[in-house]
């Protein structure tokens, strides 16, 4: 299966540490992401998850990874990502692997996503991602209070 990444990188004027313990800290990802809940045991082999809606017994969204790679404060590698909705999991077959990376520089951190494994003929859903990182970023950006 021919399959395609999506990037997204933006400066924040915070410190490499800061910015990098938001990807683990279950109380930020649940404000940044606007999830209702996280769990995050933050160790290689460990598990990252979210869910989203007003039921906890029925959540409208759950998305769960392996942490694959934890290299604090530069690098979070997500893997074995599953995503369902109440509808059911995704209606075809992926395997995404999803890279954070935190570059120090003068004046803060760059902040880098990749994920990759988007099959090729699912246009619409990657676009929804791409969207959705935009999106993200922007949460991110208001929980550290830059924008």
């Amino acid at each position: 299966m021919n399959t395609r990444s999506l990037v997204h990188e933006e400066h924040f004027n915070h410190d490499q540490a800061t910015v990098f313990a938001l990807l683990l800290r279950p109380s930020a990802i649940r404000s940044w992401w606007g999830a209702s809940t996280a769990i995050v045991m933050a160790e290689v082999g460990g598990t990252w998850a979210a869910t989203w809606g007003d039921d906890e017994d029925a959540p409208d969204y759950i998305s769960v990874a392996t942490i694959s790679e934890l290299d604090a404060p530069t690098c979070l590698v997500l893997t074995d990502s599953r995503y369902v909705t109440k509808e059911g999991p995704l209606p075809f077959e992926a395997s995404f692997e999803t890279v954070f990376s935190c570059s120090a520089t003068e004046n803060g951190t760059v902040l880098r996503i990749e994920q990759s494994g988007f099959p090729e003929d699912q246009d619409q859903f990657y676009q929804s991602c791409v969207q959705g990182w935009r999106d993200t970023f922007a949460g991110i950006r208001r929980y550290l209070g830059s924008e």
